[in-house]
């Protein structure tokens, strides 16, 4: 019995190798088990991650006083307490507004391994993208020179710029839009997933294995891959009609492509598509195979996928909601106009 069982998990071992080695042929990546190695993927040289920006960072994120109205953070659409998204179908913004795309929020964490950011790809890093919708009227609806003041304001604020960058920095609204990206590039989830790919071959359950195959044999992962899954640009209806794209008028960048969404925290982060109008993930699975592979995707199948999608359901880095410095007579008025 002991023979048999010896072998047994012996060949287990080796299938979950064999799967392993399967899925980085098919260009998935995982998210470095080394901090080093990992470091070195998420930093940027030209704004390199250091704890006094991060902490600066996070608190920028969280205050609402960027916003014209003072109370719209960037947590507002990106809420970091669940997926890192809203949870609502078009992103809602100033004056109870929805996007005028009816363009989802997609999630900020790993977004850091996006080799672009929006649904259009027209920003190339974290850094630019928190330009976007601080100063976009259907969301923060501030001005450059809002947020410059508001920051300028409150002495916490200015103290915190000069440890991050020096006494001789210079508070500016790119400065403070870097800062924000300096935060986000740390906001990365490894998962069950990570660990199997880095030789912890128990981390995923069977069932999930099982996921994993179907995933790569059905051609999922022609789109879905590297480190985040996605986050490249491709392009969209390759076999078929999107069924909801008359909501909303977005039709990708300039040549229609549409930045692919990542898959991992999949599982927090409905609804689907760039305009949120699948909720359910097997549906959300049966209808890209449809439109973009030619296939249909049973519901064993698919079934079988989102079991694996389970095992892109990361850990969350540990925060705290930051304590925000006071407002004083200087700091800018709400306008909820």
């Amino acid at each position: 019995m002991k023979r048999i069982v010896a072998i047994t998990l012996t060949t287990a071992s080796l299938m979950a190798g064999s799967l392993a080695q399967d899925a980085k042929n098919a260009g998935l990546t995982p998210i470095p088990a080394s901090q080093s190695a990992l470091l070195k993927l998420i930093d940027n040289p030209k704004n390199p991650i250091s704890k006094a920006k991060v902490k600066l960072g996070e608190k920028l994120y969280m205050d609402p006083r960027l916003s014209k109205s003072e109370l719209i953070s960037c947590n507002t659409c990106h809420n970091l307490m669940e997926g890192g998204d809203d949870g609502v179908g078009a992103a809602t913004g100033h004056k109870w507004r929805h996007n005028p795309h009816h363009l989802n929020s997609p999630t900020v964490y790993n977004a850091v391994f996006f080799g672009s950011q929006f649904w259009d790809g027209r920003a190339k890093d974290l850094e630019a993208q928190a330009q976007g919708p601080t100063l976009a009227h259907p969301e923060m609806a501030a001005t450059k020179e809002h947020i410059v003041k508001v920051i300028k304001s409150m002495p916490e604020y200015v103290k915190e710029f000069k440890e991050a960058y020096g006494d001789n920095v210079k508070i500016t609204f790119e400065k403070i839009t870097d800062t924000i990206g300096n935060f986000e590039r740390t906001l990365v989830t490894p998962a069950p997933y990570d660990a199997f790919l880095n030789g912890y071959k128990e981390a995923m359950t069977p069932k999930q294995k099982e996921g994993l195959k179907t995933f790569i044999q059905i051609g999922c992962a022609s789109c879905h891959n590297g480190v985040a899954l996605g986050g490249e640009m491709g392009a969209f209806n390759v076999t078929g009609t999107y069924k909801y794209m008359s909501t909303g008028d977005f039709k990708g960048d300039k040549n229609g492509m549409v930045k692919v969404p990542t898959l991992r925290n999949i599982t927090e982060t409905a609804p689907y598509f760039h305009n949120g109008m699948i909720w359910n993930l097997k549906d959300a699975i049966k209808e890209m195979g449809r439109i973009q592979l030619g296939t249909k995707i049973s519901d064993k199948q698919a079934s079988s996928i989102e079991a694996f999608l389970g095992s892109l359901t990361g850990k969350k880095p540990h925060m705290m909601m930051p304590m925000l410095p006071a407002s004083t007579d200087a700091t800018p008025k709400p306008d909820l106009n």
